[in-house]
């Protein structure tokens, strides 16, 4: 069996999920851990290097890989983080004898309970139902972005867990794994749709929602393009992106519906408050988990 690569790359592990989305989009990256890394329930415990770690199949092209991520960077710089939001993305190559590598990822992920009642559940572990009313979402972490142990997802899985209501319409905006999509239909939600930009994960969403038993409309799409209007908008992306397109979310509220925004660095939060104002948004509640906040606003 061939060997395979590991690139390892120094960053904050603050924006692990960037990253990775990063490297499955641009490199033959075939499954992405923190390194050394185990996830229990809520708690991520991670090497204080900060290094994440990325399985690529065939021989990587180094140059390549280092002119992808020093766009990616610069692109983050100028869109307002900082250099020690970031970490250095300094990088290493090592080819590694191949020994089901596949295999050894997944010991690093393990049930996640986001709350009293969700519970991410990785496809190979068999879990058996704790409560009547536990709402269990199946998923194969570390093969798409948006796995659930992340803060930014659970604070959007927590935050629909209480105000989307049976019967709902519901959006999820930059979908991913359509793992919010798939919870809010859980939850009883009606009509639930999921778009996203990059059409590479439109595919893994709608697997993921037939896995869970679940009828979720997947597309590629955007949100100034969507013509209807939703009781409930979950929008987990990058601060500026928000800020950028506050009135087009704004415009697929219904009037006294809601939105759930996250994806938001604490020290960021201020560039999101901002545009809420601007589109004259009121914020019902806002919401942390580790370094990340989610503010829940109405369309009044």
């Amino acid at each position: 069996m061939d060997n395979y690569f590991e690139l390892i790359i120094d960053i904050n592990p603050a924006i692990s999920d960037i990253v990775s989305d990063i490297c499955f989009s641009n490199f033959n990256c075939e499954g992405v851990i923190l390194a050394e890394e185990t996830y229990r329930d809520l708690e991520m415990v991670s090497t204080t290097e900060g290094e994440l770690k990325a399985f690529l199949a065939a021989n990587p092209d180094k140059a390549a890989i280092a002119r992808v991520l020093t766009e990616n960077r610069n692109l983050l710089l100028e869109r307002g983080f900082s250099e020690e939001e970031l970490g250095s993305w300094a990088f290493t190559i090592a080819e590694k004898e191949n020994q089901d590598w596949s295999k050894k990822w997944k010991e690093k992920w393990d049930v996640t309970h986001v709350s009293n009642r969700i519970t991410i559940v990785p496809s190979w572990i068999e879990y058996k139902q704790q409560r009547a009313d536990e709402i269990i979402i199946t998923l194969d972490p570390g093969c798409a972005f948006g796995t659930g142990t992340h803060s930014t997802t659970q604070l959007c899985m927590r935050t629909i867990e209480k105000y989307v209501k049976e019967d709902y319409t519901v959006a999820d905006i930059g979908t991913g794994s359509g793992i919010l999509a798939i919870c809010a239909k859980k939850f009883g939600a009606g009509y639930v749709y999921g778009c996203d930009n990059d059409e590479t994960v439109i595919d893994v969403a709608k697997e993921n929602a037939l896995k869970n038993g679940v009828d979720v409309v997947f597309e590629l799409n955007t949100a100034d393009k969507i013509k209807r209007e939703f009781d409930f908008v979950c929008a987990n992306i990058l601060h500026n992106v928000l800020a950028e397109i506050m009135g087009d979310l704004k415009a697929i509220m219904k009037p006294g519906g809601k939105i759930v925004l996250s994806g938001i660095l604490d020290e960021k939060k201020g560039v999101v408050f901002e545009a809420i104002e601007k589109h004259s948004l009121k914020v019902v509640e806002e919401t942390h988990l580790n370094q990340w906040t989610a503010i829940i606003a109405e369309r009044v």
